[in-house]
């Protein structure tokens, strides 16, 4: 079976097998009520030749779905060939001692997990804690992963307390004395395979023991099961044993045993020159007299049969904290398993790199009493070579061992968002103060992130700000407290229900924490006022100024030569005035943009460029979610702090924290006079220029000059030090250092000398006036921007004679020059949101010094001196060349002597200006293209001599990409092209890119999709859905070429089919209804898009037409904008699990999953071809858009080249490269492109651009704008009337394209794609460039280096094997086993009725989902006239009902966990808790997080809570459920939801249609409305008292609710307690309003 391995091909590690359960089930009565399932309980059975002590996760329910999960088509993975070059390997690195991380390293490795814990608050130790903990861990294993041999897992393992029984027969039958409890530690420890390097690192240990004044009492061989282990784990399988020691006792004895550890790893790693691999093979995976860590590269079910002891039944325990793994790479490393030494981390730290960067920064003032000196034993506290939970556990595990109490140390590291919190506000307000006491000492470890910890005392879990990973709790009636990723993970939802007395969740930033010792159990706000509670942080922030915005200045502080001069020489253009800061200033927003970027790569250019261009924003994807500066904006702060950081471990009152809070790091000019004159703060400005005479090292010794200056100037008491390039300090005749160069060289030289933290770095800067320069100049370093040259700019624009007399006839609004300076910083402070949201980061506190970004084209000197650790693979400018790019500036713009400038020039970076910039798109190309295929069908065939021209313009172009600076040379003679394969089968390894219908005419979308289908490739319907009259054979078009069925166009033939092969499911979920996946042939999951990665698409209100929000359900004329791709894919589990809901509603399509270049991109691909998907595309940063702001086409992504070799190469290397189709997706005009890009590994080649231009587009660059002149990416009838192309023009250009590739392969000498396909060992960078001498660089640099692109990783396999194989599966489920059951397809056939009955558990995940899809493959949507019912008991698996459709009734009796009702289309899901549960549903979580999201139709009756982000993106479902948490209806386009209890914060965020009722019981409601939208009122109509009250008895009837039949028994007095949320666009329906205006009449689009 596709996608699942027999359990027979994995004997050969003598493994006890698993039987599987027969799938003949006992046959169903004749009644039309029958069971499918036998009841759970009486399926339970000893595991295979298991011990009957172990538990097991398959013996809940003897089927497949509950066994391990194996990800790919066969059971071992291939030998690599030799290749004729190197093949890159892992670098061996040296152990860290310190400074500076680097980025490299931090991207080889991201995981993410499933976690939980089970507890006694009685403090019973007892063995079956530990079993029901192996079994959830077990019930977890869908949320873990396997290396690429499908048995290595990813890690798994559990800490608990010492068992002290089993240790002490041990003790005793060894005769060794002195071990017991309260003053004994147990370490488990990793020691190195090599015998020697074993025996070494146990005297280390042993001599650090020793130091600390304790005896080592005797070592102890973990006795383990080594035939489970997988063969990849095995390789690097640590002998594991354990030492005991005694000598202390309590916290001294934790103390001591932290102090040796340490110090033995600093051995260790001291060793490690003389014995290689020591460092990194020893690992104390726990030393404690507390608690203890079994873990290892293994799957959830083997974790018990591997480790013997816990098969013991004398194994006993209070507490167990247990951990599933799933890793984007694929090494196996042992100590990178969890849970770690304090916590378990189900998420990613997206803030890492800073984070670490600022540990190393702090940690020499970091003291404390206990430690009596010998801090610097404990440094460094980090290390870029573990984890980010490794890392966060060791700067918890420091600060607890500290003194610091436990939940106090999780809300310093990982605070709440406690602005705008109504609830803390009203409940717990102290902790306001804590947090804003912390916040300038402590940077948040930021990012998606459920935390479970404990140190043996206290034991507790910790939920990320945003409420980003699933966190279910619940308590029995024995004092048993359990927390999980997932409900249902022991099976016992209806057989235990009677004894759970309460059920909740984690909400957004909360905690809950049980004492082991009292049994105290604490939720969150008792939690949180305690900790808040333990200090007077009130006082102490008394002595902090909270600094407040001065009044920005009233007037020009320039006259318009000096102004003109000075914007010259700090690098503007004309359009980056007009089309940024001007559009800043004016509209206090970002400008928009469409179309990609086309222009040369900075360092490619012969045009000057500023240095921020050469960097690119790095932005989430798969391994952790992008967040949403938009609608969740509220979780975010700009807010920066001012001044000296003290002591992290031992704080005391103000003096241990900056002086100075600001609300936002972009000042005004007469905020820097405020900084200046603060007494206390004592800034100074410390000048940036240099020696501009050309001479060689003139701008390195100015940059050295700089930092000692710096550093001078902290060292004489300074605690902010002002960088400036303002022409009135230093000396103006000197050039200005670049304020990034500066930022960053000042910023590393104080870590260097030990002096960051003791001042904040502070700059105006002439040469930052856009976001992307702000968020460099933070990201770098500095805590605050002033750039004054900017405002200048805004204030001269406001005064100029064009906006007098605009603001005077109207056409701009009355604003003052103060209004255009504070639009400006608006306008940068959203920008700033927006690109640190794009990294899934919510504080710019976090974001800043985290130098988030990788560099292409700037060398080692200049990376070293300023950007230290950040990645840059090509080489590039030395520190004289930026100098020489600096100069080139003033050289450029300034006219001759005595003459004055009278406007900066222009360069031609965004439009096509003759003679500037270049740009690939271009007027001519498109001529010559259209000639070529003969546009509007003039040439059936077009003309292959005029193709001709248009490939020597492609080709023979100045070098723009990456690509263009290679050469290929060939190991082979050329043969003729009689020999190469033909068109037609190059042709079906074409696609089309990702454009929706919506930011392009239905015209060129379908002229597009049938062209592509013609020759057998694939098309991609974008984001936005398809009508339904396309998944059908075109059959009526007559000889002209017309049809009435799509009259629209010409050029048809009978037998064309307008539907796209690829069927995209974005974040929108636009369009995506269950007929529409069932329509696809392969599927493909937006992740990132290559204009804006880390953004969510966009469609101008006036581009959505009566049938675009036909097609995406929602309102015409409403601007839509899609989230960022995090609601459902927020994690590489969670991308895993909407690539399985995929495959379950249509099993014949391929999933496909769309990233975007970056470095680390290939520990991403490697995630996702775990995680099973089928497709990986890579896209360029350059892509094309509808609709995009400004600053991510420019400056986010990364070249699509650097991307696919990496992605290519990491597949390789990890054994996975035969998994997954590699798929190029960037800038693709030629059948060189597709070459080049099979060279560097891909299998299938994407087209976007290029096609819009083959069926008309002549690059007039506003599609934003709906006035596209060829009605190519418009709306508007009168402009898609004119629509140029027909199918045939794109099938020319494609068959042209394929042919050149032939010529192309014949040349090289090879019969094939298939054969070149990842063999960039063939190219050479030999281009020569511009006005270089030097073969291969271009005019800028002398150091370009390319060598990433032109070695070669290893055989790639046979490409087309790849692409002809099976959709993969993920064995037999529960829908298999309903389907086969001959009355339900007799139902579904028939029309009929019938109800059915089964049992679920957690591993039955998108239950309803292949049912769903076999109706609506037969009937649509909502056209299946009969009923099926399906009746279910027990814990339902994630996306339950998803994609259900008309027809299909799921009722189930139990819990659920996330993404209830994803996508549905139809039908009806009730869910209630077992009868006899003694808790009151609407108090108790009885659903998951973000249900319903994208739901298209259907109704849901939820009698209980939900969690985060009900009902985002629903268009049109009815829904009733009884409490949410925060963001409810986000993004809510359609439908009805109604609340039958309290709510969390955001509510109705971007909702733009639908309507929300929400009961007010306590009077809180207001303040949990985000009301940029909508309107908040009492029910005042008939209508709308009868569709609510409707509802609720639908919901009565459906689920018997309590609360539902209180509300409706007591009616009059409950209607008033409701509120009603209507957005504009249903302001005038009958259930909003009394008083109804009829519209006019709207064409149909």
């Amino acid at each position: 079976m596709a996608g699942l391995v027999s359990m027979s091909s994995l004997a050969s590690v003598a493994r006890p097998v698993v039987t599987r359960r027969a799938t003949v089930r006992g046959a169903a009565p004749a009644a039309a009520q029958h069971t499918v399932r036998a009841n759970v309980a009486a399926s339970l059975r000893a595991v295979g030749d298991s011990q009957v002590s172990m538990p097991s996760f398959m013996g809940l329910r003897g089927k497949s779905s509950a066994l391990p999960r194996f990800r790919s088509l066969r059971s071992e993975a291939p030998a690599a060939a030799a290749r004729s070059k190197t093949v890159v390997l892992a670098i061996a690195r040296a152990p860290y001692t310190g400074g500076v991380v680097d980025n490299e390293q931090l991207l080889e490795e991201s995981d993410a997990c499933g976690v939980g814990f089970i507890a006694s608050l009685k403090g019973l130790r007892t063995h079956k804690t530990v079993t029901d903990a192996l079994m959830a861990l077990g019930c977890m294993e869908h949320r873990g992963a396997c290396s690429a041999d499908d048995d290595s897992g990813d890690g798994a393992g559990i800490m608990c307390n010492i068992p002290w029984k089993v240790l002490n027969k041990f003790a005793a039958d060894n005769k060794i004395e002195g071990f017991t409890e309260g003053s004994s530690g147990v370490g488990m420890v990793f020691l190195p395979q090599d015998p020697a390097q074993a025996a070494q690192s146990k005297e280390i240990l042993e001599k650090s023991i020793a130091a600390e004044g304790l005896k080592v009492l005797g070592w102890r061989d973990v006795p383990v099961n080594k035939a489970v282990v997988g063969r990849m784990a095995a390789a690097t399988e640590p002998t594991i044993v354990m030492v005991m020691v005694n000598g202390a006792a309590g916290d001294e004895l934790e103390r001591k045993l932290y102090l040796a550890r340490k110090t033995a790893e600093k051995a260790a790693a001291a060793a490690d020159a003389k014995a290689p691999g020591i460092s990194e093979n020893f690992y104390v995976a726990s030393f404690s007299g507390r608690t203890i860590v079994y873990k290892g590269m293994l799957r959830s079910a083997v974790v018990g049969q591997f480790y013997l002891d816990l098969q013991n039944p004398e194994f006993e325990a209070q507490f167990c904290i247990y951990h599933r793994r799933f890793s984007t790479n694929t090494n196996p490393k042992w100590p990178l398993a969890q849970p770690m030494r304090f916590l378990g981390h189900n998420g990613e730290i997206n803030t890492l790199q800073g984070n670490l960067n600022w540990m190393a920064s702090k940690e020499a003032d970091m003291t404390h009493p206990v430690w009596s000196g010998r801090e610097g034993e404990l440094r460094p506290i980090c290390n870029p070579a573990a984890s980010d939970s490794a890392n966060l556990d060791r700067v918890a595990e420091l600060m607890v061992q500290s003194g610091r109490p436990v939940a106090e140390t999780m809300m310093v590291l990982v605070p709440e968002a406690y602005r705008n919190h109504p609830e803390l506000t009203a409940t717990y307000p102290e902790v306001e103060a804590f947090y804003d006491y912390f916040a300038g000492m402590q940077e948040a470890w930021d990012g998606p992130a459920l935390l479970v910890f404990s140190d043996g005392k206290k034991l507790g879990a910790r939920l990320d700000r945003n409420g980003l990973r699933p966190a279910r709790f619940w308590r029995t009636s024995d004092d048993y407290i359990y927390v999980a990723s997932e409900v249902g993970v022991l099976g016992d939802v209806m057989s235990n229900a009677k004894n759970v007395v309460a059920k909740g969740r984690l909400g957004p930033g909360q905690m809950i924490e049980a004492d082991l010792e009292t049994g105290e159990f604490k939720e969150n706000t008792q939690v949180a006022k305690e900790v808040a509670g333990r200090c007077d942080y009130k006082e102490w922030l008394k002595d902090i100024d909270m600094m407040v915005t001065a009044e920005p200045a009233g007037a020009p502080k320039m006259d318009a030569a000096a102004l003109i001069e000075a914007q010259a020489a700090a690098g503007y253009s004309a359009e980056d005035i007009t089309m940024i800061i001007e559009e800043m200033a004016g509209q206090g927003r970002e400008p928009t943009w469409s179309m990609g970027d086309d222009t040369p790569m900075p360092v490619l250019s012969e045009r000057p460029h500023h240095l921020y261009d050469y960097f690119k924003q790095r932005f989430a994807q798969v391994t952790n979610p992008a967040i949403d500066s938009l609608r969740e904006g509220l979780v975010m702060s700009l807010e920066m702090t001012l001044g000296a950081k003290g002591n992290l471990l031992d704080n005391n009152g103000a003096k241990d924290i900056p002086m100075v809070h600001i609300k936002t790091p972009v000042l005004f000019d007469e905020d820097i006079d405020t900084i200046i004159n603060h007494k206390r703060l004592n800034a100074k400005r410390v000048p940036a220029r240099y020696n501009g005479d050309g001479s060689k090292g003139a701008l390195a010794a100015g940059v050295l000059a700089l930092c000692a200056a710096a550093e001078a100037t902290v060292r004489a008491g300074s605690q902010c030090v002002v960088i400036t390039d303002k022409p009135e300090f230093g000396d103006a005749k000197m050039p200005a250092i670049d304020s990034l160069l500066a930022v960053g060289a000042v910023h590393h030289h104080l870590i260097a000398v030990g002096l960051r933290t003791r001042a904040s770095i502070v700059v105006e800067s002439a040469s930052a006036y856009s976001t992307h320069h702000v968020a460099c100049l933070v990201g770098f370093g500095a805590s605050a921007v002033n750039p004054w040259l900017g405002l200048e700019t805004c204030r001269s624009w406001r005064m100029s004679k064009k906006v007098l007399a605009a603001i005077d006839r109207g056409k701009l609004p009355e604003m003052s020059v103060a209004d255009v300076q504070r639009n400006f910083r608006a306008a940068m402070n959203s920008g700033l949101k927006k690109i640190t949201s794009k990294m899934g980061i919510s504080l710019l506190t976090s974001y800043h010094g985290a130098q988030i970004f990788e560099c292409y084209g700037i060398g080692p000197e200049v990376i070293n001196t300023a950007f230290k650790g950040t990645v840059s693979r090509l080489g590039g400018l030395t520190m004289d060349e930026v100098a020489s790019e600096l100069k080139m500036f003033s050289s450029s713009a300034f006219p001759g002597e005595g003459e004055m400038m009278a406007s900066v020039a222009a360069r031609g970076m965004y439009q096509v200006k003759p003679g500037l910039e270049y740009h690939a798109n271009n007027q001519e190309m498109s001529k010559l293209l259209h000639k070529a295929i003969g546009l509007g069908g003039k040439s059936e065939v077009g003309s292959h001599e005029d193709y001709k021209a248009y490939e020597a313009h492609r080709n023979d172009r100045p070098a723009t990409c990456l690509r263009d600076m290679l050469d290929i040379v060939s190991d082979r003679q050329p043969i003729s092209v009689d020999e190469v394969e033909s068109v037609a089968d190059i042709c079906t390894r074409f696609v089309t890119g990702g454009m929706s219908l919506g930011a392009i005419s239905r015209e060129c979308h379908e002229a597009i999709a049938i062209a592509v289908n013609r020759i057998g490739g694939k098309s991609n319907s974008g984001e936005g859905g398809e009508d339904p009259l396309r998944f059908l054979p075109i059959m009526d078009a007559d000889a002209e070429g017309k049809a009435e069925s799509f009259p629209h166009l010409r050029g048809l033939r009978n037998g064309d089919i307008a539907s796209s092969a690829i069927k995209q499911v974005a974040s929108g979920r636009f369009g995506v209804t269950t007929s529409f996946l069932m329509a696809a042939n392969q599927v493909e999951i937006k992740v990132a898009q290559g204009a804006k990665p880390g953004e969510g698409g966009q469609l101008p209100g006036t581009k959505v037409s009566p049938y675009i929000a036909g097609l995406r359900n929602s309102k015409a004329g409403v601007p839509l904008i899609s989230p960022p791709p995090h609601h459902d894919i927020y994690s590489i589990e969670d991308l895993s699990q909407l690539i399985y809901d995929l495959h379950m509603v249509n099993a014949e399509a391929k999933v496909s999953v769309k990233l975007v270049s970056q470095a680390g991109i290939g520990t991403v691909a490697s995630g996702v071809a775990k995680a099973n998907a089928d497709v990986i595309q890579i896209s360029g940063g350059d892509g094309g858009t509808g609709a995009s702001p400004l600053s991510s086409i420019k400056h986010a992504g990364g070249p699509v080249e650097m991307g696919l070799v990496e992605a290519h190469r990491t597949l390789v290397e990890n054994g996975l490269r035969d998994r997954v189709v590699l798929r190029a997706d960037g800038g693709a005009r030629s059948g060189l492109d597709v070459v080049q890009y099979a060279m560097m590994g891909a299998d299938e080649y994407g087209f976007g651009t290029v096609a819009m231009i083959a069926t008309g587009c002549v690059m007039a660059r506003i599609c934003h704008t709906n006035n596209c002149p060829v009605g190519v990416a418009s709306q508007r009838e009168e402009l898609r009337a004119r629509f140029p192309g027909v199918p045939g023009d794109l099938v020319n250009f494609f068959q042209f394209c394929a042919q050149e590739v032939r010529l192309e392969l014949a040349r090289m000498g090879y019969k094939s794609l298939d054969e070149v396909i990842g063999r960039n060992d063939l190219f050479v960078q030999k281009r020569q460039h511009g006005s270089s001498t030097v073969a291969g660089q271009p005019a800028k640099t002398m150091a370009l280096d390319l060598s990433y692109l032109t070695t070669s990783s290893g055989a790639a396999g046979p490409s087309s094997k790849r692409i002809a194989a099976p959709t993969k599966g993920d064995g037999r489920v529960l829908d298999d086993e309903i389907l086969e059951d001959p009355d339900v397809m007799k139902c579904i056939e028939t029309e009929g009725t019938l109800v059915i009955q089964t049992q679920i558990i957690n591993v039955d995940r998108a239950a309803g989902a292949r049912v769903a899809g076999q109706v609506a493959k037969k009937y649509g949507n909502n056209g299946f006239a009969g009923s099926l019912t399906i009746d279910l008991e027990g814990s339902a698996g994630q996306s339950f009902g998803a994609f259900l459709v008309g027809g299909i009734h799921l009722r189930l009796v139990g819990e659920a966990n996330d993404y209830v009702a994803k996508s549905m289309s139809g039908g009806e899901i009730s869910i209630m808790p077992p009868p006899d549960s003694p808790f009151k549903p609407e108090d108790c979580i009885i659903a998951g997080n973000t249900c319903l999201y994208g739901a298209t139709g259907g109704k849901v009756y939820i009698n209980g809570r939900a969690g985060e982000r009900f009902a985002v993106r629903n268009s049109v479902c009815d829904a009733v459920v009884e409490g949410t948490g925060d963001h409810c209806c986000e993004y809510m386009t359609g439908g009805c939801v109604v609340v039958l209890g309290s709510v969390g914060r955001n509510v109705a965020a971007g909702m733009t249609g639908g309507l929300g009722y929400f009961l007010d019981e306590d009077n809180t409601f207001a303040t949990k409305v985000n009301g940029e939208i909508v309107a908040m009122q009492r029910v005042i109509t008939p209508a709308g008292e009868a569709q609510l009250k409707g509802l609720i008895e639908e919901h009565v009837n459906k689920t018997s609710s309590p609360k539902g039949k209180r509300i409706l028994a007591a009616w009059a007095e409950y209607l008033p307690q409701f509120y009603q949320l209507v957005p504009p666009s249903e302001a005038n329906i009958p259930e909003a309003t009394n008083t109804v205006v009829e519209k006019a009449a709207v064409a149909k689009a």
